[in-house]
């Protein structure tokens, strides 16, 4: 590997120079404003894959935006095939007067490259593609790889997921390449196994059918808002525990090796809280910060509206109220379960004196990753390679749900191998990547190439 690594080393600035182009296309997925400039992207990747050798690739049109699929079959006779996944569309920038630099107008500082895109995904993602190409220029590479690159992570829109139902054979792979997670610290480099699902609930209580004077009416109407803060209220109990009867129930206990690697990691709590404005942490009785977040589900209100919010006073009142719900799920709860039983106890605490309506949607289900593959062996050989330390293994509490349909349609082994930092600030302004995490993921990516080509 010692050519492929100085090839990558001297190649480095037309490595960095071709993600400037990337991430100067403002492929926002959510905002409909961006359509064209997402259908551009995906043609300026395609023929980028065209430009260093893979000739094999396809725009494919769905009902949203498009996916790109490119596929490359090397020489060699029953070669492993690796199928890598990232995306090319990205958040909005809102609120743009808090950027340093123009999110669409990369810019270098302290060796990290700012812009929106740049660690999630886009950086992440190009890793896998230089490495093909540096692998190419140095000798024929001993795998066959099939690129999926998707156009609607950020966008939460699902039309990947009847794609991958109906072309398992054109996906057929020997393992899954991911990279869209981060390391546990900046020198820590980490391998996750596991992702918590998620659902979401949009409840309104609703009570007079016009908003009210509260001097004529006050006392003889239930408040819409009172009653939902009723209800909210009695979501968990003091000790920071769901009391949705039967929320646990399925709920994967951490064995013994896993809460003594927990305690391993270099993790301070003080200094957690202290970066995010607080003193103090919250959470379920009886388990840690990191527990609570990897291995515990959480039940969280995302937003609240009602009644009148402009200035000064307005005594009404309101006719309803809202709330946003979501709950993060961990292994062996399901999604569909979870919510029905949330959506029934949230019925038997409504007031008889307001009418609800509830919306809930199924984000995905939670993900346990064997941590024995032979695909998950190749990837800690490579990045202990590339990087020169060994990774550590680590849960993460959001969700990909993107993960959980492969495991559920493709049945292979994956491989989450994230390069982003945790400062990275993907989602918010000022996202940045940093770069010898670029130019050490290219590494560590055709290392695992040849790894993997291995077993």
């Amino acid at each position: 590997m010692n050519d492929i690594f100085n090839l990558v080393d001297k190649s480095k600035e037309s490595y960095i120079n071709d993600l400037i182009e990337f991430l100067k296309i403002p492929s926002i997925s959510s905002d409909p404003k961006y359509k064209n400039e997402i259908n551009r992207c995906a043609s300026w990747l395609a023929n980028h894959f065209n430009s260093i050798g893979i000739f094999d690739t396809k725009i494919i049109p769905t009902a949203g935006h498009p996916i790109v699929f490119a596929e490359y079959n090397c020489k060699k006779e029953n070669a492993k095939t690796v199928l890598i996944y990232g995306h090319y569309d990205v958040q909005p920038v809102d609120p743009i007067d808090e950027w340093i630099y123009p999110p669409f107008e990369p810019q270098i500082q302290n060796g990290k490259i700012f812009a929106r895109g740049s660690s999630d995904d886009k950086g992440q993602l190009f890793t896998h593609i230089k490495a093909f190409q540096a692998y190419k220029e140095i000798d024929d590479l001993p795998i066959n790889l099939k690129f999926l690159i998707e156009g609607e992570e950020e966008a939460a829109m699902n039309n990947l997921e009847p794609f991958l139902r109906g072309n398992r054979e054109l996906l057929e792979c020997d393992a899954i390449l991911i990279s869209d997670t981060e390391w546990f610290s900046d020198d820590t480099p980490s391998i996750c196994y596991s992702l918590r699902g998620i659902v979401f609930i949009e409840l309104t209580v609703y009570g007079p059918d016009r908003d009210l004077h509260s001097g004529s009416f006050g006392g003889s109407v239930d408040n819409p808002i009172m009653a939902l803060s009723y209800m909210i209220s009695r979501l968990k109990d003091k000790y920071g525990r769901v009391t949705v009867p039967g929320f646990y129930d399925d709920v994967k206990e951490l064995d013994n090796e896993e809460q003594y690697e927990f305690t391993k990691l270099d993790f301070d709590e003080n200094k957690f809280y202290s970066s995010i404005g607080l003193k103090y942490g919250y959470g379920e009785i009886g388990y840690t910060t990191l527990e609570r977040i990897w291995a515990r589900p959480a039940l969280d209100i995302n937003g609240i509206w009602g009644g009148y919010k402009g200035e000064g006073s307005k005594t009404i009142i309101p006719a309803k109220a809202s709330a946003k719900i979501s709950i993060r799920l961990v292994p062996n709860q399901k999604a569909d379960d979870i919510i029905q039983k949330t959506v029934s106890y949230i019925k038997s605490i409504a007031p008889p004196t307001v009418i609800l309506e509830i919306k809930q949607f199924v984000g995905a289900n939670p993900v346990l990753i064997d941590r024995n593959s032979n695909a998950i062996k190749s990837a800690y050989k490579a990045i202990n390679s590339a990087f020169g330390r060994k990774p550590v293994f680590i849960r993460e509490g959001g969700s990909i749900p993107i993960v959980e349909q492969f495991v559920h349609y493709l049945h292979k082994p994956i491989v989450l191998m994230g390069f982003g930092l945790p400062g990275d600030n993907i989602h918010s302004p000022n996202e940045n990547f940093d770069l010898n995490n670029f130019i050490g993921g290219i590494k560590a990516s055709a290392c695992f190439y040849n790894e993997f080509s291995q077993f």
